[in-house]
């Protein structure tokens, strides 16, 4: 038993390494701001962004997994949360995109 808590905690903590390094580089990166990461555009945002929001991900993906435990939920329960996550991210960022150019547009046309 003894042997099975160690190794649920070695995990743990190389969970807590490995969340702790991608903030680093985060932080790092957006300190840093590279011009070709900063200033080069790529589907209407840097790769800084796209960057920024790739490692975001990771982190939210190893908490859940692994600090909200749904490693040891059922298959269907752990899709049923990964799946509408999933759509309801797509759902809010095509309206907000939609309406973003629209706003914009907008704003082109009353004081342009």
């Amino acid at each position: 038993m003894a042997h099975a808590e160690k190794s649920h905690t070695a995990l743990i903590w190389k969970v807590f390494g490995l969340l702790s390094i991608i903030t680093l580089v985060e932080v790092f990166l957006g300190i840093k701001k590279y011009d070709f990461l900063y200033l080069n555009n790529v589907l209407g945002t840097s790769w800084l962004n796209w960057i920024f929001l790739a490692l975001t991900l990771v982190k939210a993906y190893y908490i859940a997994w692994y600090f909200m435990h749904l490693k040891e939920e059922k298959k269907w329960l752990r899709r049923s949360i990964v799946w509408s996550a999933i759509f309801l991210i797509a759902y809010l960022s095509f309206y907000l995109l939609t309406e973003g150019t629209a706003l914009h547009d907008a704003k082109n046309l009353l004081f342009n």
